[in-house]
């Protein structure tokens, strides 16, 4: 079944994206901001992110293990960080682009779904 553009951004799928698209504006991420209230967009505009602190190393690296095979299911690929042995960094953008597509917050929508707590 397709997705549709007024689904939630959960039950969507990343679309492949090898350029040739323009960026978001900051218009178009106010709103999908707001379906993923717990990531916050950085200082340039073109990456979101996401800070999560777990109570050990273990439970951080099987998280990212989780987000992994995530990202590959959607074939939109964040940058993962761990960091302090339990604090965990994720961005995300759209490489081909340089900026900000509907696939980061749609991936954004599905980590959530996966972050205890």
């Amino acid at each position: 079944m397709e997705s549709c553009p007024t689904d939630p951004l959960v039950a969507r799928h990343c679309l492949p994206c090898e350029g040739g698209v323009d960026k978001l504006t900051p218009s178009q991420v106010t709103p999908l901001l707001t379906q993923v209230p717990q990531w916050c967009v950085d200082d340039s505009g073109d990456r979101i992110y996401r800070k999560i602190k777990f109570r050990d190393f273990a439970a951080a690296l099987a998280y990212l293990n989780r987000v992994g095979e995530l990202a590959e299911e959607e074939q939109h690929h964040p940058y993962l960080h761990l960091t302090g042995y339990r604090q965990v960094r994720i961005e995300l953008t759209s490489h081909a682009i340089g900026g900000l597509s509907e696939n980061d917050f749609i991936l954004a929508a599905k980590i959530d779904a996966i972050t205890p707590g």
